[in-house]
C-alpha cells in the first residue's frame, strides 16, 4: 500500500475556513478568546464599532474597531481541541496575531478567593492535544510582552490579582479530581499535587493556547477570573459571577490597548522595553 500524504487545511477557494468560518479580512490581528460564546456580545459592546458576529459551528467571531485599533474576539468554545482548530486556523488568514484568552478558572492555592484575576505565567500541560506538535516536555510559556500589559491592566483598574502557572486539564470532572456520584476521579488527590507544586489555578485551554502560538512564533497569554475555590468546595453566585467576568473583560480589553501601544511604540524593533513607555 502506499502511504498516506499530508493534506492541506480545509478551505474554500476564498481561503474561508472549514471550522471556524472565517476568511482573510475578516479577523483583526489582535484577537481575545472565550469559552462561552455569551461573552462574545458582552465583549463587543465595548468596541467602537462592530461587525455582526459571524457563526460557524460552536466558533461564533465579531471584528471591530476597540480604542482605534482593529480587535476581533472569538467564542471557541470548551476544551483544548476547540483551540487547536481555532488557533490553526486563525493563523492561515491573519499575518503575526496576538492571542489573549480571557477565561474562567478554579483556584488552588490558600488565600485566592472567588472573582479574583489569575494571570499565567505558563501553564502545566494536563492535555495531550498540544503532544500531538511538541515532545512532552516543551514548555508552556506566556509571551512575555502579554504578561506586562496584563499586569499594567490589573494595576491600572485596580483589581485583585495573582500571577503564576496554570493546570490545563482536558475536561471538567474527572480531569479536575472532581468527585461526582457515578464518577469517581481516578486521581483524588491532583489538587493538592498542583497545589504543593505552587500552580495556582485549574482550567482547559491555557497550555494548548501557549504551546501553538509558540510553535508559530505569535503572543499568546491567558487572564482568567477564579469562580471556583477547590479548598472551601465553594462555587461563585450568579451577582457575583456577572462582576467577576466583567472584571476579566475590562482586564482583556486594556491588555489588548496597551499592547497595540507597545507595537507602536516599538516600531521595527523585535521587542518592546520598558524604557519605551506605553503612552
Amino acid at each position: 500500500m502506499g502511504s498516506f500524504k499530508s493534506a492541506e487545511i480545509v478551505s474554500t477557494k476564498e481561503g474561508r475556513q472549514y471550522h471556524i468560518g472565517l476568511k482573510p479580512g475578516e479577523l483583526a490581528p489582535y484577537v481575545l478568546l472565550c469559552g462561552d460564546p455569551a461573552r462574545v456580545r458582552k465583549v463587543a459592546d465595548h468596541f467602537d464599532q462592530a461587525s455582526d458576529p459571524i457563526v460557524h459551528r460552536e466558533y461564533v467571531t465579531v471584528t471591530g474597531k476597540y480604542k482605534g485599533f482593529p480587535l476581533s474576539v472569538m467564542a471557541t468554545g470548551m476544551g483544548p481541541d476547540n483551540t487547536e482548530i481555532a488557533l490553526v486556523e486563525m493563523n492561515q488568514i491573519v499575518k503575526n496575531p496576538t492571542f489573549l484568552r480571557i477565561g474562567t478558572c478554579g483556584g488552588l492555592q490558600k488565600g485566592m478567593e472567588l472573582g479574583d484575576l489569575v494571570i499565567s505565567s505558563g501553564a502545566v500541560r494536563l492535555e495531550n492535544t498540544s503532544t500531538y506538535f511538541v515532545h512532552e516536555g516543551y514548555p508552556a510559556v506566556a509571551h512575555h510582552e502579554v504578561v506586562l500589559a496584563l499586569l499594567e491592566a490589573v494595576q491600572k483598574k485596580g483589581f485583585r490579582y495573582h500571577v503564576g502557572l496554570t493546570a490545563t486539564a482536558p475536561g471538567f470532572y474527572g480531569a479536575q479530581s472532581r468527585d461526582v456520584p457515578g464518577f469517581p476521579p481516578r486521581n483524588k488527590e491532583l489538587p493538592q499535587q498542583l497545589e504543593r507544586m505552587n500552580v495556582i489555578n485549574f482550567e482547559m485551554e491555557t497550555s494548548t493556547l501557549l504551546i501553538l502560538s509558540q510553535l508559530v512564533g505569535v503572543r499568546a497569554g491567558t487572564v482568567c477570573t477564579m469562580l471556583a475555590n477547590r479548598h472551601l468546595n465553594q462555587f461563585i453566585d450568579e451577582e457575583n459571577l456577572k462582576k467577576a467576568e466583567a472584571t476579566c473583560i475590562e482586564t482583556g480589553l486594556e491588555a489588548m490597548a496597551i499592547l497595540h501601544q507597545m507595537d507602536r511604540k516599538k516600531g521595527n524593533q523585535k521587542y518592546w522595553l520598558p524604557s519605551m513607555g506605553i503612552k
